[in-house]
C-alpha cells in the first residue's frame, strides 16, 4: 500500500515537473515551447531581454521558427513561417522612441542599397509603432511566405508588408551580424 502511494506520488511529481519545463520564463513572461501560427507548428528558437542603459528592462522577446536553428543566416533567409513575440516590461518605450529606434536600427543593420530600395516600407512599418507602450503591452510580428510580414500591437493588426526581401531586412535587425549581440544570441539560443 505504502509502495503504491509512493509510486503514485513520484509519477505525479514527474508529470508536474514535465509540465513546468514545457515553457521558458524570462522576467515573468512565459514563452511556450511551441505555437501554431498560420497553420504551422513553430518551435521556440530562443528568448532575449532588451535593456536600455544597461539596466532598464524594455521587453522580453521570443523567436519562433518552423525549423529552429542557431545559424543567423538560415533564420533570416529561409522561407518559413516566423514569429516574434515581444512583451513590454516598462512604460518608457514611447511611440516616438520606437519609431526612431526601428528606422535607425533598420538602417544600421542592413546594406545601404536595400535600405534605399525599401525606404517607404521601413517608414510604413515604423508608422504602425504608434502607441506608447506600457508594462504588459505586446507586439507580434508574423512572416508568412507568399504573404509578407504582419505587425500586431496589443492584439490589433496594424498591417502587412509584402515580400521576402523586407522580411529578411526585418529579421536581420535582430539576428544579423550588426544586430545587438545579446538579442541575437538569445533569439538564436546561443
Amino acid at each position: 500500500m505504502f509502495r503504491k502511494a509512493l509510486l503514485s506520488l513520484l509519477a505525479s511529481l514527474f508529470v508536474l515537473s514535465s509540465a513546468m519545463v514545457s515553457a521558458v520564463e524570462l522576467k515573468g513572461v512565459n514563452f511556450p515551447e511551441a505555437k501554431t501560427i498560420a497553420g504551422k507548428e513553430l518551435k521556440l528558437n530562443g528568448v532575449a531581454l532588451r535593456k536600455a542603459l544597461g539596466f532598464i528592462k524594455i521587453f522580453a522577446g521570443g523567436l519562433y521558427l518552423e525549423n529552429p536553428t542557431t545559424d543567423p543566416k538560415q533564420a533570416i533567409e529561409t522561407e518559413q513561417v516566423k514569429y516574434f513575440y515581444l512583451h513590454y516590461l516598462t512604460d518608457l518605450a514611447t511611440a516616438e522612441k520606437l519609431q526612431e529606434g526601428f528606422i535607425d536600427t533598420m538602417v544600421d543593420t542592413n546594406p545601404a542599397d536595400l535600405v534605399a530600395k525599401h525606404d517607404a516600407e521601413i517608414k510604413q512599418y515604423a508608422s504602425w509603432l504608434d502607441l506608447d507602450m506600457e508594462e504588459g503591452f505586446t507586439s507580434e510580428s508574423i512572416y508568412v511566405p507568399g504573404k509578407g510580414l504582419t505587425l500586431i500591437v496589443n492584439g490589433v493588426e496594424k498591417g502587412t508588408i509584402e515580400g521576402a526581401e523586407f522580411a529578411q531586412m526585418y529579421y536581420r535587425y535582430s539576428l544579423g551580424e550588426k544586430a545587438d549581440s545579446d538579442l541575437r544570441d538569445g533569439y538564436l539560443g546561443l
